[in-house]
């Protein structure tokens, strides 16, 4: 039976940092979405995460190149 607190939506605040440059950029596409930064990061989010997951770990890199 999976945890009901794992099924509800958390919404705890976390602060993330951008850089001006990148946050600029998500403000304008917010705004022109008419929605929230939140939900553009979130929305980001989902639809990179499957790219992200094949990115290797730092603990990955060279460990079966021999150190390479």
């Amino acid at each position: 039976m999976a945890d009901s607190s794992t099924q509800r939506s958390d919404k705890r605040k976390q602060s993330l940092y951008f850089p001006e440059t990148m946050l600029a950029e998500i403000k304008d596409e917010a705004a022109r979405l008419d929605r929230s930064l939140s939900w553009v990061v979130q929305r980001a989010w989902k639809l990179a995460r499957a790219d992200i997951r094949k990115i290797p770990s730092v603990n990955d890199v060279g460990d079966d190149n021999g150190g390479e």
